[in-house]
């Protein structure tokens, strides 16, 4: 009897089936958690380095336009939509000209109303929506909702003022 029993405890020691499914459902949810995070700091990359082209690129018009804010319009323009128009959809979802920061300094550092040493472009009040809230999913109070907030400085290359 006992020799019988000492039998089956040791065949069923040695049984491995189903052992990777109990492997895999341990493992499972750690690897979508990562494959999770891992799209949303792409998608978070992403929306950062483009915001950050376009104002690269609207500074750069900036940098050479006439002062008196008559282009500031169109430099927001072309960091919301891509063209001075402001035709299209946003180059990032949920952008507006709202967003959009425009300073002039002077030497000192100063803002000014004169005539600027730099201009700087600035997006404010941004947040990265994300497809998976991790701290959602968690239930903490961590939220992959976050500002994307970058900021192009550039001199200013014209060493006269042009008037509107």
């Amino acid at each position: 009897m006992w020799r019988l029993l000492l039998t089956k405890i040791t065949t069923f020691r040695r049984d491995d089936r189903g052992l990777q499914l109990v492997e895999l459902a341990i493992a499972l949810p750690v690897l979508i958690l990562l494959f999770a995070a891992v799209a949303e700091f792409g998608r978070y990359f992403e929306a950062y380095t483009t915001l950050a082209k376009g104002s690269r690129v609207a500074v750069r018009y900036l940098a050479t336009a006439r002062l008196g804010g008559c282009d500031d319009m169109n430099t927001k323009n072309l960091v919301v939509y891509g063209n001075l128009a402001g035709t299209g959809s946003p180059i990032v979802n949920g952008l507006t000209v709202n967003n959009v920061k425009i300073t002039r300094r002077n030497e000192a550092g100063d803002e000014t109303s004169g005539f600027p040493a730099t201009v700087t472009i600035e997006i404010t009040n941004f947040k990265h929506t994300p497809i998976f809230d991790l701290g959602k999913l968690m239930k903490t109070s961590l939220t992959m909702n976050i500002d994307i907030k970058p900021s192009v400085t550039m001199r200013y290359l014209l060493t006269q003022s042009v008037p509107c």
